[in-house]
Parts: C-alpha cells; structure tokens; sequence
C-alpha cells in the first residue's frame, strides 16, 4: 500500500514541476517580439524596393510594346488612345498587328494607373509611375518610375 502512495504522490509532485511558469513564456514572448522588431523593417524595405522594380520592368516591357507598335503604324499611340491601343485596335489603323500585349494592361504595383502622353516632355513617349503616394515626386518609395532613365 505504501508503493502506492508514494507513485501517487510522486505522479503530482511531476504534475506541479511540469509545464512553463507565466514569467517563462513571458520571457519567450518578449525575445520573439525582440526578434521580430529587428527584422520586419528589412523584410518590408525589401518589399517596396520589390515593387519598384516591377514597375520598372512593367515600364520597360510597355516600352517593347510601344515600339512593335510604332513600327507597324508609323508611330506611336496618342495620348488620347493611350495604353489600350496596344491590346485593342484604334479605328483609323490599316497596318495595326496586335495586340502587342499579351494580356490586359495592368496598373502599377500600388494599383494606380500608368501616365502615358506622346508626344512626351521628355521622349516621343512619356510613361510614369508616381509610385505609393500616386502624386508626381517623392523619395524612396513614393518616387516617380518613368520611361526616360
């Protein structure tokens, strides 16, 4: 009989030492937010600096568009027939070979539309991105991408 009790007594003195202490998982929950503040602003830098780079190279590819298109009509869309001249034909166009795009035009990766003018300030063509502020200048991130540099 006293084996048992002594199991029996055991069994909850293991019960009691198992588990974590509040002041543990306290200790754990602040090294992991310790953690997390020193590496979340270089995962999200990144990430703006991603975006404009996609919208760099969304310029670049309008770009090939643009000149397949001027190639094949003697010159580039107007500004008043914008982008969706390189996926739907304008209406005065023998020579129109498209679409030279190969899906929808998409907006920039804040989800704001491309400026396109021709003829440009600054080109035959001007295309631009105001990035994550959509307002002509800024810095970092909310500065413009365009076509001419």
């Amino acid at each position: 009989m006293r084996k048992r009790l002594d199991n029996r007594s055991s069994a909850r003195m293991l019960d009691r030492n198992s588990g974590f202490t509040l002041i543990e998982l306290l200790v754990v929950v602040i090294i992991i937010g310790l953690l997390a503040s020193l590496v979340a602003p270089k995962f999200f830098g990144k990430l703006g600096m991603s975006k404009q780079k996609t919208a760099k190279a969304q310029i670049e590819l309008f770009g090939a568009a643009l000149d397949e298109f001027r190639l094949d009509n003697g010159r580039y869309p107007s500004t008043e027939e914008g982008l969706s001249a390189l996926r739907d034909k304008p209406e005065d166009l023998e020579n129109w070979a498209g679409p030279y795009l190969p899906k929808a035009i998409p907006k920039d990766p804040w989800g704001h539309e491309y400026v396109y003018s021709s003829p440009g300030e600054h080109y035959d063509y001007d295309l631009i991105s105001y990035g994550r502020d959509g307002e002509q200048g800024g810095e970092d991130e909310d500065s413009d991408m365009v076509s001419w540099e």
